[in-house]
């Protein structure tokens, strides 16, 4: 979703589908980069998972609204959205920022507004990018190999019983191949329930089955928004980033869908003043949540415990683990930020 931009720049400097090669060798932290936010220990359980003395970094900015990052290993890269820009960038540390795939989200000709971009990115098993296409209105695969991006995609969702996605937000897979995705109202035009394009009657959680069949799995989450697994595929965690109800539910998952859903954890009655809302977050293989959330990226132990928080100025919008897990990167409205949180 897109929250308003300061209006100044720096210079200088998103799941899911972990990769279990053996990760490349990642760079130090760079003493060059302006660093930015502030680490809050609300559990001594923090120290495990992020040094204390560890530093964000902003390694990409001049961005309209960072979404969806994704670290893909085969490029030894960090890609992620600018959705009203309609391109995803790639980040490397030899060259920074880099235009990687336009248009990313919508295809067609016919000019409109909005955030018409990709947001949520994925690989699926055979390694190829998956997209959350806001402009288009679907789940897509892009056609060519993720070392030769194209803007050529193949739909794998579009429509439930008929009626169009509003605009796919984030999406993950599992481990039989399945997709799971939300669909809030982000990318119409109008962000609204009353938009005249909007079809369907509610913002739905979905399923798409290894034959392509699309289930509906909630309709009841107001503002469906990042969504993941945990480890064991026996839960799934859905954000909320309605303002009203600024909450991340729980769901035992079943071949028959979901059930036993619950709150996990509630920003109700928190600070409505502190930037963001809960929206994309990923989940290491300890079952640990990286959550952006108001104030920055939140961290929660499986049972739902808060043990700090990276508070940032901006609205956080995702994150995404490099694959050994020891660096995270956060999608922060104009910038994208890397935090080294732990040797």
């Amino acid at each position: 979703m897109k929250y308003l931009l300061l209006l100044f720049c720096i210079g200088c400097m998103t799941a899911c589908n972990n990769n279990n090669e053996s990760p490349k060798t990642e760079e130090k932290a760079d003493s060059t980069k302006k660093t930015i936010g502030t680490l809050e220990k609300m559990d001594p359980a923090l120290d495990a998972i992020i040094s204390p003395d560890a530093k964000a970094e902003i390694i990409a900015d001049s961005l309209d609204w960072s979404e969806g990052p994704l670290w893909v290993e085969k490029i030894n890269a960090l890609i992620f959205s600018d959705v009203p820009q309609n391109i995803v960038y790639k980040w490397t540390a030899e060259k920074g920022k880099e235009v990687y795939l336009t248009p990313s989200g919508y295809t067609d000709t016919a000019k409109r507004g909005g955030e018409m971009g990709s947001n949520g990115l994925t690989l699926d098993k055979n390694g190829h990018l998956v997209l959350c296409q806001h402009g288009n209105r679907q789940i897509a695969r892009m056609n060519s190999s993720v070392d030769n991006p194209q803007p050529l995609f193949t739909t794998l969702a579009g429509k439930y019983k008929g009626m169009r996605f509003n605009s796919p937000n984030d999406v993950i897979f599992n481990s039989k191949g399945e997709i799971f995705f939300t669909d809030p109202i982000y990318g119409l035009e109008s962000k609204s329930d009353n938009d005249p394009k909007k079809e369907t009657p509610y913002n739905g959680v979905y399923k798409v089955k290894t034959d392509g069949t699309v289930v509906l799995l909630v309709d009841s989450i107001t503002r469906p928004n990042g969504i993941a697994l945990t480890p064991d595929e026996k839960k799934l965690i859905v954000a909320c980033s309605d303002p009203e109800k600024p909450n991340w539910y729980i769901f035992d998952v079943d071949d028959n869908g979901l059930k036993n859903g619950k709150l996990f954890f509630s920003c109700v009655g928190e600070d409505k003043t502190l930037p963001g809302l809960p929206d994309g977050f990923k989940i290491d293989k300890n079952g640990t949540i990286f959550a952006s959330g108001p104030g920055g990226i939140r961290i929660f132990n499986p049972e739902g415990k808060m043990l700090g928080r990276l508070k940032l100025e901006n609205p956080a919008s995702n994150c995404a683990l490099s694959p050994d897990q020891k660096t995270l990167y956060i999608t922060n409205d104009m910038y994208v930020l890397r935090l080294k949180m732990r040797d």
